[in-house]
């Protein structure tokens, strides 16, 4: 049994949001360099330029890809040999998020009962949390920032199996268009097939 305790999760979060925040990963850095080489519409190869000279800047400066810095999305994978110690997991990734948010100077738009008295927490948290039990003794843990701009752009479909194949690129091509310029460029699109409403869901998160 290996024990994790719960304070080098909550340094390992404020690190890991921080990071998400100012730097673009490697290999979606590498793909709009080559959407940029293939680009054909001057427009397009300006948009370009700007993301990818706003990247320069973020990794230099330290500051933020982006003014939305999201909702605190955490995908967990516990090995069945780990043991926290310490505290309380979730509570360990809040306040992980928590340090992160107000270390890295990262905007807090999570509020409390979002219908009636819509009172912003100013810390991010808390956090939306999915957990996986993994064979092992290691803890995987995954930080994503959510953009409110393009989750709001998430789209669910109930297709019929006549639709097949075709129906699914239909569908996805259709939500890109429909989105237009809602969401924040360049758009990655996640796609989940199969299973229930939120399996779906939560796979096409995961493709993110």
């Amino acid at each position: 049994m290996r024990e994790i305790d719960c304070q080098q999760i909550t340094e390992t979060v404020s690190k890991l949001f921080q990071e998400a925040c100012v730097y673009l990963p490697e290999d979606i850095l590498a793909a709009i360099k080559r959407a940029r080489e293939s680009e054909e519409s001057p427009v397009a190869q300006d948009v370009l330029d700007r993301i990818l000279e706003n990247t320069k800047i973020a990794s230099e400066e330290k500051i933020p890809l982006c003014q939305d810095t999201g909702t605190a999305v955490v995908l967990l994978e516990l090995g069945q040999e780990v043991h926290i110690t310490g505290g309380d997991l979730y509570s360990a990734i809040n306040e992980g998020v928590r340090q992160g948010y107000d270390k890295g100077y990262l905007r807090k738009s999570m509020v409390l009962q979002p219908y009636s008295d819509r009172v912003n927490t100013r810390d991010n948290t808390p956090a939306v949390i999915y957990t996986d039990i993994v064979p092992g003794d290691k803890l995987r843990i995954v930080a994503m920032p959510k953009g409110g701009g393009a989750e709001n752009m998430s789209r669910l479909a109930m297709l019929s199996p006549a639709q097949g194949r075709q129906g699914i690129i239909d569908f996805v091509v259709k939500a890109v268009d429909e989105a237009g310029g809602n969401p924040c460029p360049p758009v990655i699109v996640g796609v989940g097939i199969g299973g229930t409403a939120e399996q779906t869901l939560m796979l096409a998160k995961r493709a993110l």
